[in-house]
């Protein structure tokens, strides 16, 4: 079974193929799939958001899709910046531009009013059924950055029970801990029914989601035709009856 992770950013990436490494499937990450951009994230949930993001990868290529959305939690702010984490300094803001707000938009209070979460919602869309889980972690935001590993607001999420930011943690103690880690063990559970109990694929390559030049092909030539009734056949067929648009596609196919 194939199931491609939805996501451009690395360190999402990276988490999810580490902790869903025991499963039979073969994980496919948007690098093998170069036609699909950036997803607008229009929802106003986490959980809308993952979908969406699941759901038109899903619609591309044919293949179930796996996404998350994640948020930051922060109590001071009144749960924000939540669903609009990514973006919180900006549309196009990076995890240092972001991190630094936060710092800012907290200055001078004390550890004990700087109480924080992070939440993750998972996504899976197979075309047949939608499922969807949830993990949550409880911790603080520093004062200061600590740490060099992780991405996002990790240098300044201060987890108590180990004594450490995020990004202090080696890779497999985060992934034991996060949200993003129970989240997707939550997840590993609701996808028994959907893989057989199999050998993973041996070549590192197709785990991490680089196909082989013969399926390559195909997968291109099969995603190019869904990307074109999807995105552009639309809008060029809108002075045509929908059930011509539906046989031309099908013709394409």
């Amino acid at each position: 079974m194939q199931i491609v992770l939805a996501t451009h950013n690395r360190g999402k990436m990276e988490e999810m193929v580490q902790i869903l490494d025991h499963l039979s499937v073969e994980l496919l990450t948007l690098d093998a799939f170069p036609i699909i951009g950036d997803i607008p994230e229009t929802g106003s949930t986490l959980k809308e958001n993952a979908f969406i993001k699941a759901e038109t990868v899903h619609k591309i290529t044919g293949l179930p899709a796996l996404a998350d959305d994640t948020g930051l939690e922060v109590d001071a702010l009144n749960g924000a910046p939540g669903v609009y984490s990514a973006r919180y300094a900006g549309e196009n803001a990076t995890f240092e531009d972001n991190c630094n707000k936060m710092l800012s938009e907290l200055d001078g209070l004390p550890m004990a009013e700087r109480s924080a979460r992070f939440r993750t919602v998972i996504a899976f869309v197979t075309g047949d059924q939608n499922e969807w889980t949830e993990g949550m972690v409880e911790g603080a935001i520093l004062n200061h950055k600590e740490g060099d590993g992780g991405f996002g607001f990790d240098s300044i999420f201060y987890y108590p029970p180990l004594k450490k930011t995020f990004a202090s943690l080696e890779k497999e103690e985060k992934n034991s801990v996060s949200h993003r880690g129970k989240a997707l063990r939550n997840f590993s559970v609701i996808l028994d029914p959907y893989t057989a109990k199999g050998v993973r694929p041996s070549m590192t390559s197709q785990r991490i989601g680089i196909p082989t030049l013969h399926s390559s092909i195909i997968q291109i030539n099969s995603i190019f035709i869904r990307w074109l009734c999807l995105m552009i056949l639309p809008p060029i067929s809108r002075g045509i009856s929908s059930d011509y648009h539906s046989l031309l596609c099908e013709k394409l196919r």
